[in-house]
């Protein structure tokens, strides 16, 4: 790889991160903090400044809840509707045990669903 399939490479690889951190709602502090870094090392591996460490990718894709190869760029991941996308985002927020109670409820509105309902 030469110096700028690298840069190019981890341009992408931050903006991946920035965007799953925004779209969980995350703040770089709390990003930072949960990483042991300064929210300036985070800033710089966002914006492709900073190499990141394969220990820090791992717990950045268990973190975001997305797999490492799709925070490298090497798989894709199927897009969302938005207002599933904005479901996901609010779930995010709640308690394990509202999200527990949220996967029931989910359950059932897919039993009760009749055919042709969409």
């Amino acid at each position: 790889m030469t110096d700028l399939d690298n840069e190019t490479a981890r341009k992408t690889l931050g903006e991946r991160l920035r965007e799953a951190r925004e779209y969980l709602g995350l703040k770089q502090e709390e990003v930072a903090a949960y990483l042991k870094l300064t929210r300036t090392a985070l800033s710089g591996i966002e914006t492709g400044q900073r190499r990141v460490e394969a220990i820090e990718l791992t717990r950045l894709a268990r973190l975001y809840r997305q797999s490492v190869g799709y925070l490298t760029g090497e798989e894709e991941q199927a897009a969302l509707p938005p207002d599933v996308a904005h479901l996901a985002r609010q779930a995010a927020d709640l308690s394990q045990g509202d999200r527990e109670e949220l996967a029931r409820f989910a359950d059932y509105l897919r039993t009760r669903a009749k055919p042709g309902d969409g």
